[in-house]
């Protein structure tokens, strides 16, 4: 099965690296963010597809031999086994996706990339994140889970930290790109909601890139049709990149590693990946670490993990 945190590590830097390769693109290349877009989610799709079936394929080979194992499979492979049993793996991934996890994802990547054409990568990361952690947990208030008063302390300190970012000052981004990536975070946060329950959350994937892919259509053939079409070779290649590792092959990594962990340490891990991401911009892109942003970054992060530790004390 591998080293489940060193497989937890990877999963943490290929969603880091979704935030990196967005703001590359569009800062440093002339690729339209909705073309972007598309050929994030497309080949993120693709992607998923194929390991969808190279799994089925393989816990069948693995079945076929050792039948009279009692042992069977595990994880994701037990999971894809069962839900392509009778059925081709491309109508299993149809079975599996949804109209409203298909459009949550949708939202969140339209919005992110558009969000990141004037806005630093560890700052998109922290609103993307604070938004989608904050989302589940207001959800979680609403269908009458109780708060301890700690819980409180965090929730409002991790809200804090998210203003002060939005404060005037060098780290703050444009009220509209931050809304942007405020409304990804929250379209996210629906998401993570809606396949929280999924026992085959590879399918779940595969089959939600696919229709979010198709969604993407009348945006890409209006930018075409009014002549605002932007390509460029190296946008293309870090959309790839984007939909391939950091996306397709990050979220099998993860799913691969989460029956393996505990459920605290796989919320409280994620805390990592706006760090990971502001430490990527200033590495890749020279993105400045401003006494703001680490201030921000501090409030709403320990908030949250605040949140996290005290729900689960």
């Amino acid at each position: 099965m591998g080293n489940p945190y060193g497989l937890v590590c990877i999963a943490m830097l290929a969603f880091a690296a979704n935030s990196l390769l967005c703001r590359m693109a569009l800062a440093n290349t002339d690729i339209d963010p909705g073309l972007f877009t598309t050929i994030r989610l497309a080949s993120g799709a693709l992607c998923l597809t194929l390991l969808v079936a190279f799994t089925a394929r393989r816990s069948l080979l693995s079945n076929n031999k050792s039948e009279q194992s009692a042992s069977g499979t595990e994880g994701a492979a037990a999971n894809i086994k069962s839900a392509t049993a009778g059925t081709s793996a491309i109508a299993a991934i149809k079975q599996q996706a949804s109209i409203a996890g298909a459009l949550s994802l949708f939202v969140y990547a339209i919005a992110f990339s558009y969000a990141y054409i004037s806005m630093s990568t560890g700052t998109g990361a922290l609103l993307l994140f604070g938004a989608v952690q904050l989302t589940m947990i207001s959800v979680g208030l609403l269908k009458g889970e109780r708060f301890a008063a700690f819980q409180w302390l965090g929730f409002l300190l991790a809200f804090a930290g998210l203003v002060i970012l939005l404060l005037p000052g060098a780290s703050a981004p444009p009220l509209f790109s931050a809304l942007l990536m405020v409304s990804a975070g929250i379209a996210w946060g629906f998401y993570s909601l809606l396949g929280k329950k999924s026992n085959a959350p590879l399918l779940l994937s595969a089959g939600n890139f696919l229709y979010a892919t198709l969604l993407t259509l009348p945006l890409v053939m209006w930018l075409w049709v009014t002549s605002t079409w932007q390509w460029s070779n190296e946008g293309v290649f870090y959309a790839l990149a984007s939909g391939i590792v950091a996306s397709g092959c990050g979220y099998a990594i993860w799913y691969k590693a989460l029956p393996l962990i505990q459920s605290t340490t796989a919320a409280t891990v994620q805390l990592s990946v706006p760090v990971i991401a502001t430490l990527m911009g200033w590495a890749f892109l020279a993105e400045a670490i401003s006494l703001q942003i680490m201030i921000a970054s501090l409030m709403t992060l320990g908030g949250i993990w605040l949140v996290i530790k005290m729900r689960n004390a």
